[in-house]
């Protein structure tokens, strides 16, 4: 698929009335993907670099993300589901670039934001009660997949990329960056 066929079917997906929304949704996406691709997931802390633990690692970027929107009234709360909305049209994507059917993506995807869903409420729900404990244990099984400890470098990685999305202004986050 062409570039500019897959930005036309995302935006008939995500609908052109919300265009301008859909704009920072993206640009937020892929500020999370970004931070998904840093190294030290991969090299220092041991996430499999393979399509479940960039999936895992994007999963706890993205959530981050959302739960900085959460706290923002109503212009976060749309933001942060035209946010979800944009991974899973890039899930969807993806899944079918790498040659799933129809029918397989469909479940696929279905899946896949189940299991970003649990995610999401793990890390929201340590990271607002300052649990390491509760932390560490999401980590293991979902970042880590059950293969690896959340030693204490890790925690404060995440706890220190949670800080950096937590301290970006307002305004920025909303008008689609954390810089």
């Amino acid at each position: 698929m062409k570039k500019s066929q897959e930005t036309g079917w995302l935006g008939n997906m995500l609908s052109w009335g919300q265009r301008r929304q859909m704009q920072r949704s993206e640009t937020l996406y892929t500020n999370a993907v970004e931070m998904a691709r840093n190294p030290l997931f991969y090299n220092k802390f041991d996430v499999k670099d393979d399509v479940d633990g960039r999936f895992d690692a994007l999963a706890l970027c993205v959530s981050l993300v959302m739960r900085r929107l959460k706290g923002l009234g109503d212009e976060g709360s749309v933001l942060s589901q035209q946010l979800f909305d944009t991974m899973f049209a890039d899930m969807d994507l993806t899944l079918r670039e790498m040659g799933a059917g129809d029918i397989g993506v469909a479940k696929r995807v279905r899946v896949m934001s189940e299991a970003f869903a649990g995610r999401l409420n793990a890390y929201a729900t340590s990271l607002d009660r300052d649990d390491r404990d509760a932390l560490a244990a999401a980590l293991e099984r979902n970042l880590l997949r059950g293969t690896g400890k959340a030693d204490s470098e890790l925690l404060n990685f995440v706890i220190d990329l949670d800080r950096g999305v937590q301290a970006v202004a307002d305004d920025v986050i909303l008008a689609g960056r954390l810089d």
